[in-house]
């Protein structure tokens, strides 16, 4: 089972985290017919650095990531940085006991990790960041969750398989538990 990474290695892997959720939101983004919404790939990161490093991790790599994404571009929109936050929070809870260091990751793991990016994309998509835009900015409700409802899925979709992918390469590259013996 995976241990609480120490503060130095959690505070790596949010600096980390975070650039590699701004690089890949801010330059590898796919414009969709929606305004101000985009197919994104980050968020399959953010879930591997939430699965490896925990809720913590997870929930400020994506708050910070996606503030320095809509710094450089939209603006601050705080409902949307923190609809990331949530997500990567979310997924790091669901997935506190996992083995994929010691490199394990079966099919019971990979379908919690599914089932757990489309609970935290739902909650993050469908409830913080729409919710929010109503309350802070005075958005149309519609317009709002019409985004709200392709971030859901576009974010699931990718989330889940290119996480599944990073997860189980990841965990091929691990020494699995109990895996060498000792020869005598």
């Amino acid at each position: 089972m995976n241990r609480t990474p120490s503060p130095v290695t959690q505070v790596v892997a949010i600096g980390i985290g975070a650039a590699l959720f701004f690089v890949l939101g801010r330059f590898v983004a796919i414009p969709t017919p929606i305004p101000n919404t985009s197919i994104s790939i980050q968020y399959a990161i953010l879930a591997v650095f939430a699965v490896l490093y925990g809720p913590v991790v997870g929930a400020l790599a994506g708050f910070i990531g996606h503030l320095l994404i809509d710094a450089t571009g939209y603006g601050i929109w705080i409902s949307w940085e923190l609809a990331s936050g949530v997500f990567g929070l979310i997924v790091g809870v669901l997935l506190l006991r996992n083995a994929v260091a010691e490199g394990e990751f079966g099919r019971p793991l990979a379908v919690r990790f599914s089932v757990a990016v489309v609970l935290a994309n739902a909650l993050a998509w469908l409830v913080v960041a729409p919710l929010g835009d109503v309350l802070f900015y005075s958005e149309p409700a519609n317009k709002v969750w019409v985004q709200g409802s392709l971030a859901f899925v576009s974010n699931s979709i990718t989330a889940v398989v290119l996480g599944l992918l990073v997860l189980s390469l990841y965990a091929r590259t691990r020494t699995r538990t109990g895996s060498l013996s000792h020869d005598r």
